[in-house]
């Protein structure tokens, strides 16, 4: 039995073999979770109905299991801040910033081979998907 905020064996095994620079996609339930991604990437479903589980929920035990150097999020086309972003902010501190791409550019990053699992979330907030940048450990 594991002592440890996260206790999702196929998600802890995904996150061991992410290495450095490998990235991490947590994703809200209108993101395409298998066209959207890079084939050999992990899906791993969290989505067991609307609302639940939340990315906000996978972030905080995500983050406790591995070094962040860096977290993109897909910026509406419109240029606004969706009102989820600022819970993110709350959770990463002000040492992980949010960092906007466009939403092309947020597709393509994800299907890019970097891409080492995906988690599908019930999250049904608009652009609440975290692509996250495994850091390292010194």
């Amino acid at each position: 039995m594991l002592r440890y905020p996260l206790i999702h064996p196929p998600l802890l095994h995904a996150l061991a073999v992410a290495g450095h620079g490998s990235k991490v996609l947590i994703a809200d339930s209108n993101y395409a979770h298998r066209t959207n991604v890079h084939h050999r990437a992990e899906v791993i479903h969290l989505n067991l109905r609307p609302g639940l589980v939340t990315v906000d929920e996978v972030l905080a035990p995500v983050l406790s299991a591995i070094p962040v150097e860096a977290v993109h999020t897909m910026r509406p086309d419109d240029l606004s801040t969706p009102e989820v972003w600022a819970d993110y902010e709350g959770i990463l501190g002000p040492e992980l910033p949010l960092q906007p791409l466009a939403r092309q550019d947020f597709y393509a990053a994800c299907r890019a081979p970097e891409l080492a699992v995906c988690v599908a979330t019930g999250d049904g907030r608009l652009y609440a998907n975290l692509l996250l940048t495994v850091g390292f450990v010194a």
